[in-house]
């Protein structure tokens, strides 16, 4: 683990344990939130620490990965109520100057068995980190944003791909079953504009804008790679509330 990512579970732990010192790593002169429900700076961070009834916080992080100055964690919470969460923090000058993140509430098993946090957390392929951020970023151009569904079979080595997305089963299977349900019950979901590719190895994450039944909404999509196609994915869906709901003006992206 790097120092950077020990310093991001340790503050993220934080929460649940109320120590201090890990929260010295946030530089209090500068810190850009895009947590919505959270107002800006420092402040904002510790009025929402401020507002969780005491001792109810409960903070796992499962994975985490630093790419360049960002680093990303994956973790399971109990803040507000159960809730799967993707945080990335970005670094400059060694301390924290910008942060956003994508809660989803916690459910499932799926109809495969999978939770939405667990298996492999051990980060692999580092040397192939370029390629698979590549791919990754190639299958969500072609498949999410631009529907090229002719094109999704080459992404995978057939039927072998575990899903922890808490409504769909395993396999391109288990995707198609999922996708038909939605069209028939009129739920669309649409990914316009793609933000961010961020990976470390195997492991790859895109964080998504586009609209989930009609809704603003935001999408962060964890994949794992394995030997150049996609075996794994995990993910967190976000609605986006109006601008006059939210506590800062920095946006979500």
């Amino acid at each position: 683990m790097t120092t950077q990512e020990k310093q991001v579970v340790d503050l993220l732990k934080a929460i649940e344990t109320g120590a201090a010192e890990p929260v010295g790593v946030i530089n209090p002169e500068n810190y850009i939130q895009h947590n919505l429900g959270a107002a800006d700076g420092l402040k904002g961070f510790g009025e929402l620490l401020a507002a969780l009834p005491k001792g109810s916080a409960k903070v796992n992080t499962v994975r985490v990965f630093q790419d360049g100055e960002f680093v990303v964690a994956h973790t399971d919470y109990n803040f507000f109520g159960p809730k799967v969460g993707f945080d990335i923090f970005r670094f400059e000058n060694g301390k924290i100057v910008e942060h956003w993140d994508n809660l989803q509430e916690t459910t499932g098993p799926n109809p495969s068995g999978h939770t939405m946090i667990d298996g492999p957390t051990e980060i692999k392929d580092v040397d192939k980190t370029a390629a698979n951020k590549k791919l990754v970023a190639s299958f969500v151009d072609d498949i999410l944003v631009n529907g090229r569904m002719e094109k999704v079979a080459g992404y995978f080595d057939g039927d072998n791909y575990t899903q922890h997305n808490p409504q769909i089963g395993d396999g391109l299977s288990g995707l198609g079953t999922a996708l038909k349900a939605m069209a028939e019950a009129g739920v669309t979901m649409k990914y316009d504009t793609v933000h961010k590719v961020l990976g470390k190895g195997d492991f790859v994450l895109t964080i998504s804008e586009g609209t989930f039944a009609a809704k603003p909404t935001s999408f962060y999509d964890l994949f794992r790679v394995e030997d150049g196609k996609i075996s794994e994915h995990w993910d967190t869906i976000e609605a986006i509330p109006s601008k006059a709901d939210w506590k800062n003006q920095n946006g979500k992206f």
